[in-house]
């Protein structure tokens, strides 16, 4: 308890006692808004020095300070550029002076759609809205077609449900947030991705490695933290319809209202529809489910810039219902006989999430901010005879204070959170029970010289009902060796619950028999699964032939003290048992970048894992996990007209290695699989006709090659029998799929 109490004592340290070492002003416009007067970007240095900052989007700058700085030096495109005298280390207020000589004239910079910091300590990639837009983004799942970082693959051959993987891990081991809090968890494990519309995203942050300790301890692989459209920003009405040859219809439209100068709100409605049969495979069975999904948000922003105060508050419904299994399966007369094989997943949710932050308006460093979360998610299904069940009640909250230490090369992040969660789970005629509440402090420190290093140490402490005490560790340096290039490494300890059944609930559409070694853990009696991650990473940004790119190394590894092993080598049982040896993932990454021409781009990557366990029967490579991966996209887009007029073209090719399966031997042998999948290439393609600002259309066709996995059943010739299984898909069910959708939207 020693090492706690230290621990604990140390997060609660005020180093608030700062010393003059710092300036501080806010730069502002005075043609702005009455609510937001401050001008983002604006550049400010000290006369005959290196030593510069920029203005954040409230206007605020802090920069180093000496007392023998007296001229400050203040530039931003279309003004004048302000030479300020300084005599004393107090906070100014400076407005900007329009250039009158300039005539008016229009600017315009290619926004990147995707962009790699060399400046952030952590190893993050961004994915922008326009970069969204280059596929059938139709929800978050679908919404890293064109990213080479993260992995998609298809969960089974019933439900058409894609799944997420990072570093040759499952989404599981990441943590997915939106707007910085848990959203992807427990029971939404494995639908939770397409609970969020792609339209209701402005930008994805993907982060390699150890998360940070602010957003909690089970970060293992990764993190990927969605943020939301604004209704302040946000189009003032937009529609989104989109239709595929699948039978998939969708409509997403988006109101949005300033109430007031200081509040603004939003009207977020999504609908997806699928009535249609697919057999092309002719196995008698759905290649993709029936579907209905209903998926109301409304968001209250609120701003005021002057006094430092924003808030965001969100309430969303969702009902999501899925229908699959044989073709002439009807629920109302079949459900719970043997006459047809049928499933149905009914999920109904509600989410309810407030963030509240206050920059102090004469500290432009300093912050406190407030999160908290409640959502209630109850799924109903059943896969066959089979019956899952499970209500997942979930209470989150996250308080944070930002500050400096001496100046702002220094800084800090501490505070508390709080989290509950409440299962209720039914597995056939099974129940099971528990609660999950852990209350935890942290503190995170940022140094940046401005110059060539970087780095982020966090610790946490945890105090947990069935986890124990536990201290939480992550550390993020980054080192500039010489000019455009930066080297990155991390580590980090995560530690999570293993919900067996919510995150690998397509198992039940099987013939396979459960079974738990229940060793008197705490969690359906097992452990908990502790995980070290480190890696190091390498860019180099380049100029050829006047054209920029840029090229990135990646090595991770996951080490795993302890992992609930899900065994499925045998094809008439499942089992789940504490890990009793190693396992371990390996990821090694290398992608480039590069501006073939004005507007016509090229990415390009190749990754290579290595991820296996000791399972009872001996060390396994993986199931269903390619050891290679290749990745190219070409984007092209025409040069923006006055009207808004331009054409976007977009093409994604992946190849996918070959993948171990699952040990089929001891069935008969017309239900025998081989070893080894064979290796496959995915196209994917997409044209953008912008007519104008408000309207476009796009059209494209996912797996133009018209890839199909044989007989991705096992035993659909019996689905009552002892070989039915669904589980092992490695390749795409339905084949082509051309798709068509249009856009409209009003400033």
């Amino acid at each position: 308890m020693k090492k706690y109490f230290i621990s604990g004592f140390l997060l609660l340290i005020p180093l608030l006692n700062f010393s003059q070492t710092s300036f501080k002003g806010m730069i502002m416009d005075r043609e702005n808004p009455k609510d937001n007067l401050g001008v983002e970007g604006a550049t400010v240095h000290w006369l005959n020095t290196n030593i510069s900052a920029i203005t954040n989007a409230k206007g605020w700058f802090v920069i180093s300070y000496k007392p023998e700085y007296k001229k400050l030096i203040v530039s931003y495109l279309g003004f004048k550029t302000d030479t300020i005298a300084i005599n004393e280390a107090k906070p100014i207020h400076h407005f900007l002076t329009p250039e009158s000589e300039l005539e008016e004239v229009t600017v315009r910079a290619e926004k990147k759609s995707t962009f790699r910091s060399t400046l952030t300590t952590a190893n993050v990639f961004t994915v922008n809205s326009e970069e969204l837009l280059k596929a059938a983004c139709c929800n978050l799942a679908e919404s890293f077609e064109t990213n080479p970082s993260i992995d998609i693959s298809f969960s089974d051959a019933l439900t058409g449900t894609r799944q997420i993987e990072m570093l040759g891990l499952t989404s599981p081991y990441l943590l997915i947030t939106q707007e910085n809090i848990p959203s992807v968890r427990g029971a939404s494990q494995v639908f939770g991705l397409t609970f969020t519309p792609g339209t209701w995203v402005e930008s994805i942050q993907i982060s390699k490695g150890a998360g940070s300790v602010v957003n909690g301890f089970e970060s293992i692989s990764g993190q990927i933290n969605t943020e939301l459209v604004k209704p302040f920003s946000d189009n003032k009405f937009f529609v989104n319809t989109y239709s595929s040859v699948n039978g998939r219809l969708e409509l997403n439209t988006h109101f949005n209202q300033n109430v007031s100068d200081k509040w603004q709100t939003g009207l977020y409605i999504h609908g997806n529809y699928r009535g249609q049969k697919f057999d092309r495979n002719g196995d008698n069975f759905l290649d993709i489910p029936l579907a209905n999904q209903i998926n109301v948000m409304n968001r209250w922003q609120f701003t005021d810039a002057e006094k430092g105060w924003v808030s965001f508050l969100n309430f969303r419904f969702l009902n999501d219902e899925k229908q699959t299994g044989e073709l002439n399966f009807n629920p109302d007369i079949d459900r719970g006989t043997q006459n047809s094989w049928g499933s149905e997943i009914e999920t109904k949710r509600f989410d309810a999430s407030a963030k509240l932050g206050y920059v102090f308006p004469e500290l432009p460093y300093q912050s406190i901010g407030f999160q908290m979360a409640y959502s209630n998610h109850q799924q109903d299904s059943y896969f066959g005879l089979r019956t899952y069940e499970i209500q997942h009640e979930s209470v989150y909250s996250n308080l944070i204070f930002n500050s400096i230490i001496g100046d702002t090369r220094s800084k800090f992040k501490t505070g508390l959170s709080f989290t509950l969660d409440v299962y209720d789970e039914l597995v056939d005629v099974r129940t099971f029970k528990r609660k999950e509440q852990s209350l935890g402090g942290f503190f995170e420190y940022a140094y940046d010289n401005l110059d060539n290093f970087s780095l982020t140490a966090g610790i946490r402490v945890d105090t947990h009902n069935l986890l124990g005490n536990f201290i939480t560790p992550r550390l993020h340096l980054r080192y500039v060796p010489w000019e455009n290039g930066v080297l990155r490494a991390s580590i980090g300890r995560g530690k999570r619950s293993a919900n067996i059944f919510a995150e690998n609930q397509q198992l039940f559409a099987s013939s396979r028999q459960i079974s738990i070694d229940d060793v008197g853990g705490n969690i359906y009696g097992l452990n908990p699964e502790i995980a070290w991650n480190y890696g190091i990473s390498y860019i180099q940004k380049f100029k050829i032939f006047d054209r920029r790119g840029d090229i990135t190394f990646d090595f991770y590894q996951t080490d795993f003290q302890n992992q609930v092993v899900v065994d499925w080598e045998n094809p008439q049982e499942i089992s789940f048992y504490d890990l009793d040896g190693k396992s371990s993932a390996s990821s090694f990454q290398v992608e480039v970048s590069y501006n073939l021409a004005k507007r016509f781009n090229l990415r390009t990557a190749f990754k290579y894992f290595d991820v296996s366990t000791d399972f009872k029967i001996g060390n396994l490579q993986k199931p269903i996990q390619p050891r290679t991966r290749f990745f190219a996209n070409l984007s092209y887009e025409t040069e923006i007209k006055d009207n808004g007029q331009q054409w976007r073209f977009d093409t994604t090719f992946n190849t996918i290695g070959t993948q171990r399966l699952p040990d089929t031997s001891s069935n008969t042998t017309q239900y025998q699989l081989p070893e080894f999948s064979s290796t496959y290439q995915l196209l994917n393609a997409q044209v953008t006709k912008v007519f104008s600002k408000r309207f476009e259309i796009y059209v494209g066709g996912e797996n133009i090659t018209n890839v199909q996995q044989e007989n991705p059943i096992i035993g659909s010739d019996n689905p009552f029998g002892v070989n039915f299984d669904t589980t092992i898909v490695y390749a795409p069910i339905f084949g082509r799929a051309v798709y068509l959708g249009l856009r409209f939207k009003v400033k």
